[in-house]
């Protein structure tokens, strides 16, 4: 896993709000093969672990995933 970059705390806050107001995301990140993805998804939980941070989230269809915040690369809130 490449070294971790800390996200800005303000985009750290907006996650905790959508997550404490069940809001959806439409998220745009890339995975560890640097594959570009798009999603709308209901973050769960933010995580720390190994120095680096993570969403936990929810897709459409119920499935969990684990987005490694540094590696999003676009969020709209709706």
């Amino acid at each position: 896993m490449s070294e971790y970059t800390p996200i800005d705390c303000e985009l750290y806050n907006q996650y905790e709000l959508a997550i404490l107001h069940h809001r959806r995301l439409r998220v745009c990140w890339r995975d560890t093969r640097d594959e570009t993805h798009i999603a709308m998804l209901t973050p769960r939980d933010l995580q720390t672990r190994e120095g680096a941070e993570f969403m936990i989230a929810e897709d459409q269809d119920g499935q969990s995933l684990e987005l490694r915040l540094d590696w999003i690369q676009h969020v709209e809130m709706l």
